[in-house]
């Protein structure tokens, strides 16, 4: 499905601009509850072991997750687009509590101010570029592109290890994509999501941030 039509330039200006309230706000408390959810498996030592020997039933979110990502055909029809929007942050915070449960906890806390430091420094910017009347429509090609290949790159690293060299490698690419898909998905919020369509708009970004955040524990932990 390509881009959502542009219907900024078409509008009410305050219109917008509560349209984009909105949809921070979601992020926002998606944002907190896979912290929260996070945090309390890196301080209860009883969950991560939970999750490494509990039963099979501790891996559904995983599946759950990757199966109701991006839930497109439901994503204007109110109340049902909430719903799910609930159960997929949902299983993503406990996907993320695993991860970082396994985690140092320096390492956690220092990707997290780098993934918060870079999201500030990407909206900021993306703000300033709107603002400019800056394009971004030619990123589509090159991020999905560029996620292609680091998703090659994954399964070589499945298949024939590098080591840290390997790991440091997917954190900068990493990186470098997730921070254009940031700037990208920020700039439709701003010009081409049309208003029943908060719930994709915060998905999106939610998705964007805890793949940089992932990208940034690679890097933390070498």
């Amino acid at each position: 499905m390509g881009p959502p039509r542009k219907v900024a330039e078409e509008d009410d200006p305050r219109l917008r601009w509560a349209f984009v309230r909105k949809v921070y706000c979601i992020l926002a408390l998606q944002c907190a509850l896979t912290a929260g959810i996070s945090a309390a498996a890196c301080f209860v030592r009883p969950v991560p072991r939970f999750f490494e020997h509990g039963p099979p039933a501790a891996r559904w979110p995983v599946v759950i997750a990757m199966t109701s990502s991006h839930p497109s055909s439901y994503r204007a029809k109110h109340p049902v687009n909430l719903l799910l929007l609930v159960l997929f942050t949902l299983c993503c915070s406990l996907m993320m509590a695993f991860a970082v449960s396994t985690t140092l906890g320096k390492v956690v806390l220092q990707a997290a101010v780098l993934t918060t430091a870079a999201v500030i420094s990407l909206t900021i910017f993306t703000f300033w570029a709107a603002m400019k009347g800056l394009d971004f429509t030619f990123l589509p090609a090159f991020l999905s592109t560029s996620l292609d290949v680091l998703l090659v790159y994954l399964l070589i690293q499945v298949y024939v290890p590098l080591g840290t060299v390997g790991i440091t490698v997917f954190g900068y690419i990493g990186t470098l994509i997730f921070s254009g898909y940031i700037i990208y998905d920020t700039s439709l919020l701003l010009k081409r999501y049309t208003y029943d369509e908060y719930v994709i708009a915060a998905i999106s970004l939610y998705l964007d941030i805890i793949n940089l955040f992932m990208a940034q524990i690679s890097l933390s932990s070498q």
